[in-house]
């Protein structure tokens, strides 16, 4: 169990496994109203899982940092799904150890994602970017559009955007130098519908300009039912750069 919860592989559509030198992570906009992590890391400190002791409290797992160099075979890895790798709370320091271990064992994949655009920018000049390091934001209301021109303006080699959970419709998304955008709808208990037509809207915003796009799921309260298509077909296309 104390592997499986920091380092596992994942249900997550888009990636293989799951990496987490950090877990916990505090609100900071409305798409953290329903954080799946926060249910998980609650419901792991009450079984006792000695690697969520502090439940949702940001807790750094410097143990789980060389975990990547034991998998040998090359797999896709979402860093951190249980936190924020640029919290306020992450020290800069074990920001810049992540990244010297993602480019260290650089037989991976890894997708970073984060709402924390603005630390991310701030530290773009310290970071060491490969095209094997994928750099994505979440937006997932108009207001957080600025996320996106935070992200263009680091060099990481390979910018996303999730648009995940998807509460309202975002018109006019500016994808210039942007290489691959998720949708979905939030899932779980309480969860917000999400319209078509929001989700349609971005998937056409993205046919125009040549932006792979990939749906990752309607969502609700039972989202295996609800499903992933989208105008009558699967949508999980990848970045160019990554066949």
């Amino acid at each position: 169990m104390k592997g499986l919860s920091l380092a596992a592989n994942s249900s997550i559509e888009w990636t293989e496994s799951t990496w987490n030198p950090v877990t916990g992570c505090t609100k900071i906009s409305s798409g953290c109203k329903h954080c799946y992590a926060e249910r998980m890391a609650k419901r792991l400190q009450a079984m006792g899982q000695p690697n969520y002791a502090n439940g949702f409290k940001v807790t750094l797992h410097e143990h789980v940092l060389d975990t990547v160099f034991r998998w040998k075979k090359p797999q896709v890895i979402f860093v951190n799904s249980m936190s924020d790798l640029f919290h306020k709370d992450v020290p800069t320091e074990f920001i810049l150890q992540v990244f010297d271990v993602m480019n260290e064992a650089n037989w991976h994949r890894y997708q970073v994602l984060t709402k924390r655009s603005g630390r991310l920018l701030a530290l773009n000049s310290r970071l060491c970017w490969s095209n094997h390091i994928w750099m994505g934001v979440t937006v997932e209301a108009a207001e957080y559009l600025k996320r996106i021109d935070h992200l263009r303006k680091t060099s990481a080699r390979v910018k996303f955007i999730s648009f995940e959970p998807l509460l309202g419709t975002i018109q006019r998304i500016d994808l210039e130098d942007i290489d691959w955008a998720i949708v979905g709808g939030e899932s779980g208990p309480g969860a917000r519908p999400m319209l078509e037509e929001w989700a349609l809207s971005i998937r056409d915003q993205c046919l125009e300009a040549s932006v792979p796009f990939f749906f990752k799921q309607w969502g609700g309260v039972q989202k295996k039912k609800a499903g992933r298509l989208l105008g009558g077909r699967t949508w999980g296309q990848m970045p160019v750069c990554a066949t």
